[in-house]
Parts: C-alpha cells; sequence; structure tokens
C-alpha cells in the first residue's frame, strides 16, 4: 500500500544549543572566576621575596623600597569608589576583563629597566586589582544568588592560595628562568593573560544578553538604582571598619611578623618558615568561614570570634613571640583568612542587588585599602621611635577592640 505524505513520518533532529546558553555553562564561569582570582594577589605576594634585589638593582633605600609594596595597597584604595560606575556603565564582564588585562600590563611594566616604570607598575597594579576587588563581589552576588557566601569562600581561598604560590615560586621562577627578578616578576603577566582569555566567553555571553534585553524590555524602562545615601548608613560604615581594620592587621603582620620573630631571637630560615606556615593556614579560614556565614542568620558571633583570635594571637606575640610562634601563626592564620573571607561575604549577604553589592564593595574596600596601608608604615615608625615592637603590638590590640564591635554591627540581619 502506497504510503502518503500526510503518513510519512517526520524525522527532526534536535536544535543546537543556542550560543548564549553553552557560553553560560558554570564549568566555564567558575573556571574564569577561579583564574581572575588566581592573579588578585599573585603579583603583589611575589614582589616580597625581590625587594631586596630591586633595592640594589636600582640604589634604593629602605624607604623607597618598602613603597613598592605599599604603593599597590594605597591605590587599590584610591581606585575601589571608581568600580562601581564602570560595571553601571560598561557591565561587570567587560570590565573585569579590561582589569586583568590592566593588571597584565601593570606587571610587564614593574620590571622594565626604570626606577619610575616600577612605581608606575605598582600604580596600575593597584588600581587593577581595586577593580577586581569590587567587581567580583557584584557578580558573584548576580550569578550565585543562593551560594554568594560558599562562592566568596572559593574565589577569597583563591586569592590566597594565588598569593602563597607567587610568594613560595618568585625565587625558584628567577634560576629557571635566568633573568633574575625581572624575568621572575614579568613571568606572572602570563597568568594574566589565560584569565583573560578564560574570562573571554562570559563577556561575549553578557554582551548576547544585553542585546536580548534590550530588544525585550520596554521602552523608558528604569536601569536598577543605586543604594541611596551610603556613605551616611551606619551599616556600610561598620562593614568598612571592619573590613579596613582587619587588613590593617594582615599587612602589617604580613610586613613584619618575621622581623619581629628574628629581633626576639629566632633564626631568620625558621621565622620565614613560621611566616610561611601562618599564610598557609590563612587558606582554611578563607574557605571555611564564609561557608559558616551563609549558613548564619546573623554573623555577629563569628566577626566577634574572628575578632578574638587576632587578639589572641597578637598576644601571644607580645608575650610568647619565640616559644608561641607557631601556635600564634595558626591562630592568626585563621583569624586573617577568616576575617578576609567574611568581609567579602558581608558585602554580598548585606546587599540586595548585584549594583548594591559593587556599590558597597566601592565604598568598604576604598576606606579599607587606605586604612590598612597606614599599617606597615606606622607600625615601623613607631618600632624605631621606640625601639621596639611592644608599642605598635599594644597599639594592634587595641584595634582588635575597634574590629569587634564593627563586626558585631555588620553581622546584624540587615540589608541596604
Amino acid at each position: 500500500m502506497a504510503v502518503t505524505r500526510a503518513q510519512q513520518p517526520v524525522v527532526t533532529t534536535p536544535a543546537p544549543l543556542p550560543v548564549r546558553a553553552r557560553l553560560a555553562h558554570p564549568l566555564l564561569l567558575l573556571t574564569g572566576i577561579v583564574l581572575v582570582a588566581l592573579n588578585m594577589r599573585a603579583c603583589l605576594a611575589a614582589v616580597s621575596p625581590m625587594v631586596g634585589e630591586i633595592q640594589r638593582t636600582f640604589g634604593l633605600s629602605a624607604t623607597a623600597s618598602g613603597l613598592i609594596t605599599t604603593v599597590p595597597v594605597l591605590f587599590q584604595g584610591v581606585g575601589a569608589p571608581l568600580t562601581p560606575r564602570l560595571t553601571r556603565r560598561f557591565g561587570a564582564e567587560r570590565v573585569v576583563l579590561g582589569a586583568v588585562l590592566v593588571l597584565g600590563a601593570g606587571v610587564l611594566l614593574r620590571v622594565l629597566p626604570s626606577v619610575a616604570a616600577l612605581y608606575a607598575g605598582c600604580v596600575v597594579i593597584g588600581v587593577a586589582i581595586a577593580v577586581l576587588n569590587v567587581s567580583m563581589p557584584g557578580l558573584v552576588k548576580r550569578e550565585f544568588p543562593d551560594r554568594a557566601a560558599t562562592m566568596t569562600g572559593v574565589y577569597s581561598t583563591t586569592m590566597l592560595v594565588g598569593a602563597t604560590l607567587a610568594a613560595g615560586t618568585s625565587v625558584p621562577l628567577e634560576h629557571a628562568l635566568g633573568g633574575g627578578w625581572r624575568a621572575s616578576l614579568g613571568a606572572w603577566s602570563l597568568l594574566a593573560l589565560i584569565a583573560a582569555v578564560a574570562w573571554l566567553p562570559q563577556v561575549l555571553r553578557s554582551r548576547q544578553e544585553r542585546q536580548a534585553a534590550t530588544a525585550a524590555a520596554p521602552a523608558g524602562a528604569p536601569a536598577a538604582k543605586p543604594i541611596e545615601g551610603i556613605w551616611k548608613s551606619p551599616l556600610a560604615w561598620q562593614i568598612s571598619l571592619f573590613m579596613g581594620i582587619s587588613s590593617l592587621l594582615v599587612y602589617t603582620l604580613v610586613a613584619w611578623m618575621p622581623t619581629i620573630l628574628a629581633d626576639h631571637g629566632m633564626d631568620r630560615g625558621q621565622a620565614g618558615l613560621v611566616f610561611a606556615y601562618s599564610n598557609l593556614v590563612q587558606v582554611a579560614g578563607a574557605f571555611l568561614v564564609p561557608l559558616m556565614a551563609g549558613r548564619m542568620t546573623s554573623q555577629r558571633a563569628l566577626a566577634v570570634t574572628m575578632a578574638a583570635l587576632n587578639g589572641l594571637g597578637i598576644a601571644m606575640l607580645l608575650v610568647a613571640p619565640v616559644s608561641a610562634a607557631w601556635a600564634s601563626a595558626t591562630i592568626l592564620g585563621v583569624a586573617q583568612g577568616g576575617s578576609l573571607g567574611l568581609g567579602l561575604a558581608f558585602i554580598v549577604l548585606r546587599t540586595r542587588t548585584a549594583a548594591g553589592a559593587a556599590q558597597l564593595g566601592g565604598m568598604s574596600q576604598a576606606i579599607g585599602y587606605l586604612v590598612a596601608a597606614a599599617g606597615p608604615v606606622g607600625a615601623g615608625a613607631l618600632r624605631q621611635l621606640t625601639g621596639g615592637w611592644e608599642t605598635p603590638l599594644v597599639l594592634m590590640l587595641a584595634l582588635v577592640l575597634v574590629v569587634g564591635a564593627a563586626g558585631w554591627g555588620a553581622g546584624r540581619n540587615r540589608t541596604l
């Protein structure tokens, strides 16, 4: 019997997955976030083991050498308030891509044979990291609204892993590449390039989504509004102070902890091991504390615990710097990594939208890094003035009380 056209079976092939859907694969996004986060501390940590060689190359004074690590921190504070405007105008994905490329350029600028280029590179690096510091919480808030605290833990941990790897491999890289400190530091521009390539799918996806949203949105649809009066908000200031003073404590001990131990009689090599161990422990704190914060309605107890652990670790450095060195390094590692992760978690937990997270991130990190930049310089000046480390450490203990009070306010179950 003949089969009519109407009776013929129709064979269909599945439609190809839209490009936007393929680009939105969670694994691509996670890979991009991790690679970007690896860059956010690596080029800062990589320079620390090289400061002595840089000083000898250019004949710098001790103060001028200290600026190599201080200038990027200072300009992280200067650049942070500009980022929310950039993200509103260009989109977070394009801003992140641009910042990663600028970061790589700053790394290369820093190794040119000129003192001016050295410090100009430090400025560029600081501003680029500032943009990333502010962009990432808002992006995480938008992409992972139900798991924002967990993802904050992932990228804050990755930042510290990048810093640890950079600090540990700078000298081996110098020997392997054979080009001195310039080759070792310049190699980190490759990591920025890899991160930029891995981030490109997110830029393409965001462009397609903007085009689709523009076509679907009615004419005159209102844009997302920024948080009004954020600089007058007590909650925003409490978060900013928690981040700022916590960062000051971290950067001060990053600059001086090995010296404190060595000045009290510990072998310099052992002091370096204690410091490296403390940095390693920070990774655990940075990962676990945001996870805990995301499961809590109020983070007050967690914030006060981080402040108390900071105080305990500093007190041990004050009363028994050598005999309690490993114990204080453990406690400070948990406290410092946990405070970083909790401060970033506050940004996503205390805001309702991605734009709000970027705005709060701009404010809190502007204040935070400007405050933090004063820590290493101030502690060094007090040590020189008083002839010992007792006064700087006692002052740091007093600041721990401020961190605890700010964290108590920041941990309230409220949103901006």
